[in-house]
C-alpha cells in the first residue's frame, strides 16, 4: 500500500501483480538482547530502491521486490548481492486506489483493498 497527496488529502493504492501472484520484498532482519534489559529484540527493515514507472506516478521510491527466481540466491550466505537491489519491472505489476480505512490497524477486512468509489480504475505499465 502506498500514498500520493491528491486534492481531497491522500489517496492510497494497492499494488500486486497482474496475475496475482505473491511477491517477495528484500528487507534485513536481525536478532539482538537489549543490553538494558536483557530482552531479545527481533528488529526487521525493508529495503527500498528508485521507483519502476509504473509506482513513481506516486512515489519516488519503492519495496525492493525480488523476483522469485532470485529467492535462493537473496537468502543464502552471498556476501554481496548488490545487483539484485534494483527496481522490479513495471510491466508485470498493477495499482489501484483503495479506501484511506488501509491507515487504521482495526479496519482488518479484504474491503479496505477494493477500488476506491469515484477515483479511476486499476493502473497498469504500459507494455514495451
Amino acid at each position: 500500500m502506498e500514498g500520493d497527496q491528491g486534492t481531497e488529502g491522500q489517496t492510497a493504492y494497492a499494488i500486486a501483480m497482474k496475475d496475482g501472484s505473491p511477491f517477495g520484498i528484500g528487507g534485513l532482519w536481525e536478532n539482538w538482547r537489549d543490553p538494558t534489559s536483557g530482552e531479545w529484540m527481533r528488529t526487521f527493515a525493508i529495503i527500498t530502491t528508485d521507483a519502476n514507472e509504473l509506482v513513481a506516478e506516486i512515489h519516488d521510491r519503492m519495496p525492493l521486490i525480488i523476483a522469485p527466481t532470485d529467492y535462493t540466491r537473496w537468502l543464502s550466505d552471498e556476501p554481496d548481492p548488490g545487483d539484485l537491489m534494483r527496481p522490479f519491472p513495471a510491466q508485470p505489476m498493477r495499482m489501484w486506489p483503495i479506501s484511506t480505512r488501509v491507515n487504521k490497524p482495526e479496519n482488518d477486512d479484504p474491503s479496505v483493498r477494493s477500488l476506491r468509489s469515484g477515483l479511476c480504475s486499476t493502473r497498469v505499465a504500459p507494455k514495451p
